[in-house]
């Protein structure tokens, strides 16, 4: 049965379990791909604002209000489940919500009179797609033994790219680039992209129904909901008063939520900064960050053997320095090819950046507290995702020049990573099914 109990040898989940907890990783990687970075964004910032500059004006507002909610939402909800246990019902909720909030992008017509409602459904989709990442994470460390966790991370991050970029392929031959597109869509009413939003709410719901029948969920402590509320808000305060007694935990929060930073930043103006400084065009721009996809997949897949090697916190320090060395050429070359060269290698170090910070807090995260932990991950991942490019368009504004503007962000990773120097990684834990020795001593 799905929801069995994990297997008494020690090794965690069967290898259909941890395949199909890697495919939510494939199916939800749609939604950020295609919605929120390739294609819905620039539909709306040119289809619906009502200029280019007010769309992205409107989309960063809709997006930090986003990212506010989440940050208050996720430690919340997170210590609400630990007393309840089980994770999937709240995967399975906000999970349906993106999908259904994700299909009605198809009415956001190419009208500015659109705009408001496009803005709420990607906002609340966003919302949700975060959310369900919470409960899905918390559920990692419980699925293989601690020396397994860097490899199931890293490649689920891995196979995460592979899915978003297989379905932004589909979108962008099957509809946006097609001279004629799938179904007879019509151009002139942008039917064409707008039927991108359907396929994410397909593509999402379709590949993630393997997590809710083949991975086992840990056991609901039969406690009912408001209780489960009211026990784990007291949980949360109690954690937040006592944030001595966490103090790892503490400082690997301050570090990841200061290089994720970097990395947000990264994201947002990489293609700004290709446009403006390398003359590169739009479908230029799709095309390398295709290939920056493919080779941050591949990196979180490939180091994903040494986070259970040398330790996740070396693997984030090796990757933030790889971050910062070729971001550092980045804003000091100006021929186009060597651009390709250095951002397509600045890619390998993205994915074990991520994955090895997801292992690194199911190892960090006490076991009764795991969704709370991974709220609060989600929150250091967001609380201060204003700051970095409000940093680049000061400095880019001071010098007039966006080199300048874009070298903020190395700061970001070496700040990081300084302090995750800081940070002790705990003594082994038991893995998954098995049990504390004992000793007549």
């Amino acid at each position: 049965m799905a929801d069995a109990a994990f297997r008494e040898d020690g090794r965690g989940a069967s290898p259909r379990a941890l395949l199909s907890w890697c495919l939510y990783d494939w199916a939800n990687s749609a939604f950020p791909t295609v919605i929120t970075t390739f294609v819905f964004a620039a539909y709306f910032t040119r289809g619906i604002a009502a200029d280019e500059v007010a769309g992205t004006t409107q989309w960063g507002v809709a997006m930090s209000l986003s990212g506010l909610a989440i940050a208050l939402a996720g430690p919340v909800l997170g210590a609400i489940a630990d007393r309840g246990g089980r994770r999937k019902p709240w995967i399975a909720a906000f999970t349906a919500l993106c999908v259904v909030l994700s299909a009605l992008l198809w009415f956001a017509k190419p009208d500015p009179s659109f705009a408001l409602y496009a803005l709420v459904l990607v906002a609340s989709a966003n919302f949700a797609f975060e959310m369900g990442g919470v409960f899905y994470n918390a559920m990692l460390p419980g699925l293989a033994a601690e020396g397994r966790l860097g490899r199931l991370s890293g490649w689920a991050w891995g196979v995460g790219y592979a899915g978003g970029l297989t379905c932004l392929v589909v979108a962008l031959v099957g509809f946006v680039q097609a001279e004629n597109p799938l179904f007879g869509l019509d151009r002139d009413a942008a039917e064409h992209v707008r039927a991108t939003a359907p396929l994410v709410a397909l593509w999402f719901a379709l590949f993630s129904l393997p997590l809710f029948l083949w991975t086992p969920d840990v056991a609901t402590t039969g406690i009912g909901l408001a209780e489960a509320a009211r026990q784990g808000i007291a949980t949360l305060a109690g954690t937040l008063r006592r944030v001595g007694e966490y103090r790892m935990i503490a400082r690997f929060l301050l570090a990841h939520m200061i290089y994720a930073d970097g990395l947000n930043t990264l994201f947002a103006f990489g293609g700004i900064y290709a446009a403006g400084t390398f003359g590169m065009e739009f479908s230029e721009i799709i095309v390398f960050g295709i290939g920056l996809n493919v080779t941050a997949g591949l990196g979180a897949a490939l180091f994903a053997w040494a986070d259970d090697s040398i330790g996740p916190k070396r693997t984030i320090l090796v990757a933030v320095t790889g971050l910062a060395g070729f971001g550092a050429v980045l804003v000091l070359i100006d021929q186009v090819t060597l651009f390709w060269a250095f951002g397509l290698g600045l890619g390998i170090f993205v994915g074990p950046a991520q994955a090895a910070s997801r292992s690194f807090m199911a190892r960090l995260a006490p076991p009764h507290l795991r969704a709370e932990m991974f709220g609060l991950y989600a929150l250091s991942g967001k609380a201060t995702a204003f700051i970095g490019p409000a940093l680049l368009a000061w400095a880019t504004a001071a010098s007039g020049s966006q080199r300048w503007g874009m070298a903020t962000i190395l700061a970001f990773f070496v700040i990081g990573g300084l302090l995750l120097l800081t940070v002790k990684e705990p003594a082994n834990r038991p893995g998954p099914g098995a049990h504390p020795s004992t000793s007549s001593g």
